[in-house]
């Protein structure tokens, strides 16, 4: 069997602002996967992939996409990175016409055949400006001409954010489709954990600036639960197997670690799936109520 092979390569990298910061944050997205980067909004998603596209300089760490350092070879690794903003980054008078031609002088790959079809398939307009789009359309644009020119790599910054449910939904379809061709690999950037939990292989979930986890999406989901129980069972539990503990009205509910331990060390008590959404919020919880930026980095 061959190596699977790291598309994006994010090593010990720290980018300080003064009143914010990427702290020491390391991660890798393997070939042909969906890695969903979770984190909520002002996490450090955005700074994060600023960096990855060499669009700021970083104060220390290593980045390497397709084996290589973006910081020496940018320029020619954006041929094979499409990206998709939360804000469209084309002028609203311009037309899907006049976007194929600034492209073809842009992309060395581009194709103007599979870019109209692209807005036949989404129902784009070619002759309408892009301005009058509605945000949904305007999301098709962008993902239309990321994948027109043979890119190998998306990278896309909360592109479902304030899409109705049904354009959403449609938008992932063409990401699912997308990643089965060739070992094509996505990184995504979303704090709508539902739509992640959807399509994501790997997981990799900043707060603060930090990394606090990342991993194979089912196996975090797997080990990690929600325990419920009386206030005075509490104290059963031990420290180790404790995410951080919500207190209730009639009892207590609890984010595990290792939900498998739980059910044989505590088979009175219930255990729930947690859902990455609750993964989320336990840990920010967590990291707010110790007063830190993020909880200390577990690698699953």
């Amino acid at each position: 069997m061959d190596e699977i092979r790291n598309v994006i390569e994010v090593k010990n990298v720290t980018k300080d602002y003064g009143d914010f910061k990427i702290d020491n944050i390391s991660f890798a997205v393997p070939e042909g996967s969906v890695c969903g980067f979770i984190g909520q909004n002002g996490a450090g998603k955005t700074t994060t992939i600023k960096a990855i596209l060499d669009v700021i300089n970083v104060d220390a760490g290593e980045i390497f996409v397709f084996g290589q350092d973006v910081k020496i070879n940018s320029a020619r690794l954006r041929e094979d990175i499409g990206v998709v903003f939360d804000e469209m980054g084309f002028h609203e008078f311009m037309t899907g016409k006049d976007i194929n031609i600034m492209m073809k002088n842009i992309y060395k790959n581009w194709d103007e055949n599979v870019f109209f079809e692209y807005l036949k398939k989404f129902s784009l307009p070619s002759k309408k400006p892009c301005g009058d789009f509605s945000r949904g359309m305007r999301m098709k644009l962008q993902i239309a001409v990321a994948l027109s020119h043979n890119a190998k790599l998306l990278i896309m910054d909360e592109p479902t954010s304030g899409l109705d449910p049904i354009v959403r939904n449609e938008m992932l379809q063409i990401f699912r489709e997308y990643v089965i061709e060739e070992d094509h690999t996505i990184l995504l950037s979303s704090h709508i954990t539902g739509d992640l939990e959807k399509l994501s292989d790997e997981v990799v979930f900043i707060n603060g600036g930090r990394i606090v986890l990342a991993g194979n999406k089912d196996e975090i989901l797997e080990k990690h639960g929600l325990l419920k129980c009386k206030k005075d069972e509490l104290r059963e539990i031990s420290d180790e197997l404790i995410v951080h503990t919500e207190v209730e009205t009639f009892g207590v509910t609890v984010l595990v670690n290792d939900k498998n331990a739980c059910a044989k060390l505590y088979p009175h008590m219930v255990i729930e799936q947690a859902s990455l959404e609750d993964i989320m919020l336990f840990y920010v919880s967590r990291a707010t109520a110790s007063g830190m930026a993020a909880a200390s980095p577990i690698n699953e």
